[in-house]
């Protein structure tokens, strides 16, 4: 019988949890089975041997809008979810949620019937709207902004249960606890963002289930004095997970700095992209909804300033926050990969290398490059990309 063995070993290996020198990551077939000594590697194992270097597990990134040219909500089908997850590989992300952004009831559907495709790395949907507050609209449609209804509850509700995560961006200005707990039931993540609120009225959706607040500091109330808005309440509640997009614009170094410092646990920050149309592209611009967005020394602006997603992805983000913040490599990996994945429930699939979990991992270079990238134990980009 051929063996389904396969050992990957010459750089250190970070599962997750930790780093270790002298090492070998061993796969079965597609699926992670240990991380050994190499003095341990099974004689009838295929084995590979890489120079230099880290491998580390692939990334998980719970936001993503677009990619290879393509936006989500311009072009919401199985095609596009396709052409987005593999326009993200070559930056380490080997797990997405698509993004749609507030849009009407029938184009939530229709994204939500697209991702119901089995497509590699794409784990599910995240429905960023509509169900916000119009005074933190940040690049969402005014027009389009809307209180959760009984029928939006109910497709929503269906759409935790078909789908293998539905992780929702809602805000307490449209909706309601009862909505939140019924969605939590169903097998949701509910995450608050886009919200003008206080903590009388968020702290009643976290009771209920919620569990993460969307780019911290972005589109949301802020500290104050008397009133510590979304973003003291994310800090300072452990309940809550919070995702950041680094790239020194949505939010100053030194204010993710006092974040990093800030938050209570058991809740973690988190790395998103919130990636738009551009990544793996040299796009000028594009239009969201009617409006056009324009690329610009590393923003994305609507024509009257407003950020509109970011152009940025995930191996470019953990150099950030390690080389910027002062996060360990370590805890830069996690917050790419193994948070995010604990947030959605899914760890014991992918975000790390533990037994049992996705032979999702990379190949990064002592300038945290991306060497290689590997899908369920195969490499997913060509040689010399």
């Amino acid at each position: 019988m051929t063996s389904t063995l396969t050992a990957f070993h010459g750089p250190d290996i970070f599962d997750g949890f930790q780093r270790r020198s002298g090492h070998a990551l061993l796969l079965d077939g597609t699926q992670v089975k240990a991380v050994i000594p190499e003095a341990d590697i099974p004689s009838h194992a295929s084995t590979t041997r890489l120079e230099g270097g880290l491998l580390a597990p692939g990334f998980v990134d719970l936001q993503v809008n677009g990619g290879g040219g393509l936006l989500f909500n311009q072009s919401p089908t199985a095609g596009s979810i396709a052409t987005i997850t593999k326009a993200h590989l070559p930056f380490g992300t080997t797990s997405l949620l698509t993004t749609l952004i507030t849009d009407s009831k029938e184009q939530v559907a229709t994204a939500i019937d697209a991702a119901r495709a089995t497509i590699p790395g794409h784990i599910g949907l995240h429905l960023e709207g509509p169900h916000l507050s119009v005074a933190r609209k940040g690049a969402h449609d005014p027009d389009l902004i809307r209180p959760m209804e009984e029928d939006d509850l109910a497709t929503l509700l269906a759409a935790a249960k078909a789908l293998p995560t539905l992780f929702t961006t809602v805000a307490p200005e449209s909706t309601s606890p009862a909505q939140v707990k019924a969605l939590v039931e169903a097998g949701a993540i509910v995450s608050i963002g886009h919200s003008d609120a206080q903590p009388d009225t968020l702290l009643p959706l976290i009771e209920a289930g919620a569990s993460g607040t969307t780019h911290l500091f972005n589109a949301m109330s802020q500290i104050e004095s008397r009133q510590p808005g979304l973003v003291g309440t994310a800090l300072d509640d452990g309940r809550i997970s919070a995702s950041i997009i680094a790239d020194g614009i949505h939010a100053a170094k030194a204010t993710l700095r006092i974040a990093l410092r800030a938050k209570q646990g058991p809740g973690k920050i988190f790395l998103i992209t919130d990636a738009m149309a551009t990544i793996g592209t040299d796009l000028k611009s594009f239009t969201l909804n009617g409006r056009t967005i324009t690329r610009e020394n590393g923003r994305l602006l609507l024509d009257d300033g407003t950020l509109a997603g970011a152009d940025l992805d995930m191996v470019s983000a953990v150099r950030f926050v390690h080389q910027y913040l002062g996060v360990t490599l370590e805890e830069a990996l996690r917050m790419a990969s193994l948070y995010p994945a604990q947030l959605i429930k899914r760890d014991s699939e992918f975000g790390c290398l533990k037994p049992g979990t996705n032979a999702d991992f990379i190949w990064l270079d002592e300038g945290l490059n991306i060497n290689q990238v590997w899908q369920k134990g195969s490499p997913a980009l060509p040689l010399g990309h």
